[in-house]
């Protein structure tokens, strides 16, 4: 299980942060004094550092080339400056990527799980997660989760939002449905499928996912998706 070290002093932000990360089993720390940046990073020894320019006393550069001079644990700048050259000082002391505010939390997963893989060598496709409206979807434990909690689905209900997300935003006729049902040899008839795909519903309802997934009456079932930003 990977350490992250997430520097921010926006309280509000950081726990927002740190709430999705901990949904996709990341162990996130904090920092709880601004003055010595380094010696908690020291006492930590997380595995990747995602770090504010704008920090109380110090800001991020000054930490950056401190870690720097100790360590080649890999380095996300998070920041709402977009100054070309708060970008191009960031790559030059050392950073291994820079995400402008207000961002996409899937892109900011999206480069972590990039940054990890390559650094430390791990199999991302072991790993089989994907993500929808901000939650992660495991296809090997049949698991949805964001920072409300975690839902288990039997095998029907994650095969139906398994195909829907494949059409993310699209109509999948509930003929298609029934037809790949079959094909993966689970038996289903057209009451069995409107009898799953409620139950999916009320499940992600648990994380206010279920009106993601709607009903278009005579047609079919549409997965919606929703872009999810942090300021």
């Amino acid at each position: 299980m990977f350490k992250l070290l997430l520097i921010e002093d926006d309280n509000t932000l950081f726990q927002e942060i740190k709430d999705r990360l901990i949904g996709w089993s990341y162990v996130v720390y904090g920092v709880i004094n601004f003055n010595n940046v380094f010696q908690e990073f020291a006492e930590i020894k997380p595995d990747l550092v995602i770090i504010d320019i704008q920090l109380p006393k110090f800001d991020g550069f000054h930490w950056c080339r401190m870690i720097r001079h100790h360590s080649k644990v890999p380095i996300i700048f998070l920041s709402s400056r977009d100054h070309p050259m708060d970008i191009v000082m960031a790559m030059q002391l050392g950073g291994d990527d820079f995400i402008q505010k207000p961002f996409h939390f899937d892109v900011l997963i999206a480069k972590i799980q990039a940054i990890l893989r390559r650094v430390y060598n791990y199999n991302n496709e072991d790993i089989q997660l994907k993500t929808w409206c901000g939650a992660a979807i495991d296809y090997e434990t049949n698991t949805v989760t964001n920072y409300i909690g975690s839902v288990e689905l039997t095998k029907n209900e994650f095969f139906i939002l398994k195909e829907l997300l494949k059409h993310k935003n699209k109509i999948v006729n509930r003929d298609d449905l029934i037809k790949s049902l079959w094909e993966d040899e689970r038996f289903v008839s057209d009451n069995t499928l409107t009898v799953n795909v409620n139950r999916l519903r009320k499940k992600l309802d648990e994380l206010q996912l279920g009106q993601f997934i709607e009903t278009k009456v005579g047609q079919g079932y549409i997965a919606l998706e929703e872009e999810i930003q942090y300021d």
